[in-house]
């Protein structure tokens, strides 16, 4: 009898999740690094409100790129 949860497809689910919230933190690591600004500063001392959203648009689109790349 089949087991309900197989446990090769979940450690690959979660294995797949670390490496891409990873790759995510690294990229943002990267633009925070070429970037003129502090952009963590700009948003929550000076209360940027562009640069936060521009900085969601950018994680939304890393992160759809590394769950297409991830998925196939």
């Amino acid at each position: 009898m089949e087991d309900i949860i197989n446990i090769k497809y979940v450690v690959s689910s979660v294995l797949y999740s670390f490496i891409g919230i990873v790759i995510l933190l690294i990229s943002f690591w990267v633009i925070e690094k070429i970037t003129p600004e502090n952009l963590w500063k700009e948003i929550i001392e000076r209360k940027n409100n562009a640069l936060a959203i521009m900085a969601a648009a950018f994680m939304i689109a890393i992160a759809i790129i590394i769950a297409s790349a991830i998925h196939g």
